[in-house]
């Protein structure tokens, strides 16, 4: 099977962005949202880049995102804030809900943002790597439509709630955690079932509760399972996990949660009933010199990174990576190379050419 034709990440960008201004967007706000789905894609978290496209544009044919929203912030202190997205673009009202984060973390040496009435914001990644760029710990999570199931339950309550959070280094590069709270993140089933390829056992469960290895199995009425997917392999810690996110990011805000979060895709199920403002997020940002010296900071980072680098291999493997290191290796290579896309994502983005008049160049 041949290897998948590679894009510059430029080019997707600016079609990216001019499909956002297509439908409404700013032009600023059209930019920053395509950088963020480019992130993604960089990063090889592939389901969450231009893979994503059509979905947005489905939303924005139904009139169910504002592409002009007015983001407002409606209850704050010195460093926190609650923000209304306005029903907008998530990958808009994200950083800058961000931004507000790190904006306080700045004045008051720390910054919490809760987010309602806002929708799919992308990867919980991108908002960390922001903070990094302004030498802060920043904290990024979001709830999602439900897609898992509860530890020991048979339907989808949960989403795939990531978190993710990153802290630097001096020399080394920085420490990026970014995960879903589900034993695997929903798009690798997405990805799975385009390729015609099984998922592992301990990912999902079919529509009566059984494992399953089919992609469809879990997409037609089944749910994904809890990290750690079962009682003897820690699914109770996952499934607490997407309960915090679900609280931090909704609860909090007043955001709907858990079976009431609404679908992103078209596919997926419409709650029966709301009970808070669209889907959450929650924001955070430290600044280090507000607890230690921030040089002392990176240096023990520094070390951290070298410690586990020079971990013991385990058999059969090359010693622990870092996390953050296979992201950041892939956009090394795929700034330089390209962003390969699989055939059913250029068909879409083929579509959506179509349907905007808008050159897709191959």
């Amino acid at each position: 099977m041949p290897d998948p034709p590679l894009y510059p990440p430029e080019r997707l960008l600016d079609f990216t962005a001019r499909v956002f201004e297509h439908f409404g967007v700013p032009g600023d706000d059209a930019r920053l949202a395509a950088t963020v789905l480019q992130s993604a894609d960089l990063r090889a978290i592939d389901s969450h880049g231009v893979a994503r496209l059509h979905s947005y544009v489905d939303m924005f044919h139904l009139g169910r995102i504002d592409p002009r929203a007015k983001i407002a912030i409606v209850r704050e202190s010195a460093s926190t804030a609650t923000v209304d997205g306005g029903n907008g673009l998530g990958l808009v009202v994200g950083p800058k809900a961000n931004a507000i984060a790190m904006e306080k973390a700045a004045a008051a040496g720390s910054g919490w943002v809760s987010v309602r009435n806002s929708n799919h914001f992308g990867i919980a990644g991108y908002y960390v790597l922001e903070a990094l760029e302004r030498d802060l710990i920043g904290w990024a999570m979001t709830n999602t439509t439900k897609l898992v199931a509860p530890l020991w339950g048979a339907e989808r309550v949960l989403g795939t709630n990531p978190i993710a959070i990153a802290f630097p280094g001096e020399r080394e590069p920085p420490v990026v955690i970014d995960m879903a709270t589900c034993a695997a993140a929903y798009g690798k089933v997405e990805i799975a079932r385009r390729a015609k390829k099984p998922i592992p056992a301990g990912w999902a469960i079919d529509r009566n509760g059984a494992i399953t290895t089919d992609p469809d199995a879990m997409i037609d009425g089944g749910a994904m399972l809890p990290l750690g997917s079962d009682r003897e392999r820690g699914g109770h810690k996952g499934y607490a996990l997407a309960v915090m996110v679900d609280v931090l990011s909704a609860v909090l805000s007043g955001a709907n949660w858990g079976p009431f979060v609404p679908p992103f895709a078209l596919r997926q199920e419409i709650p029966t009933r709301s009970v808070g403002k669209g889907t959450g997020h929650f924001f955070g940002a430290l600044r280090i010199d507000a607890f230690i010296e921030p040089s002392e900071f990176k240096r023990q980072i520094d070390e951290y990174v070298r410690t586990l680098r020079k971990t013991r291999p385990a058999p059969g493997t090359n010693g622990p990576l870092v996390p953050g290191d296979p992201e950041r290796e892939a956009e090394a290579i795929r700034r330089r190379d390209g962003i390969p896309l699989v055939l059913p994502v250029i068909e879409e983005l083929r579509d959506i050419s179509r349907q905007t008049g808008i050159p897709f160049t191959e």
